[in-house]
């Protein structure tokens, strides 16, 4: 039976969206682990900077371009950047850890294993599940809400920024004035 090209095409697509995922997954799952169990918070805040990219990838594999650019905005640019910044700012010595939490940790790593295991069996068998027979492309949303954002709603935006940037030069001000 002969495979037209329409079902060829079709066929490589999915071939690079499920290839992409698995990527995106291994990028999140990898990143938010090093942000979960990492004694250096520096090295915390940047692992979960790629976490944060690897969901904004997830929006794009969804489709949804509008939800990536804002996950990138607000979060990784956002709060981040906030964090990183509270972070450096402060000069609290970091706590060392207690001896012998090796066991603590690895039964809560169990559990906490065996709780997600549970929840995903639980979803996965108590929901139905719809194929849908045609693949329905996602409409260009990004493009009149950025010329929307830049005309009509300029000013709030800018203020918005503005508004954030003295928020962190009052921040830094605060830290420093009581260090000295």
């Amino acid at each position: 039976m002969p495979v037209d090209h329409a079902t060829q095409i079709a066929a490589q697509n999915w071939q690079g969206l499920n290839l992409s995922f698995w990527l995106i997954t291994i990028l999140v799952i990898s990143s938010g682990a090093v942000a979960a169990f990492a004694r250096n918070i520096v090295q915390a805040a940047f692992s979960l900077f790629f976490t944060l990219l690897g969901v904004a990838g997830y929006y794009i594999l969804l489709g949804s371009a509008f939800l990536a650019v804002t996950q990138v905005v607000i979060y990784v640019g956002g709060i981040l950047v906030l964090l990183i910044f509270g972070v450096l700012l402060t000069n609290r010595p970091l706590e060392r850890a207690q001896t012998g939490m090796g066991r603590m940790y690895f039964v809560g790593g169990l559990l906490g294993l065996a709780l997600l295991l549970g929840v995903l069996y639980r979803v996965i068998t108590g929901t139905s599940w719809v194929v849908s027979k045609t693949f329905i492309e996602p409409g260009e949303s990004l493009r009149p809400m950025g010329r929307l954002l830049l005309t009509d709603y300029v000013l709030p935006f800018e203020l918005a920024g503005v508004t954030l940037l003295l928020c962190l030069i009052g921040a830094a001000y605060l830290v420093r004035r009581r260090e000295r």
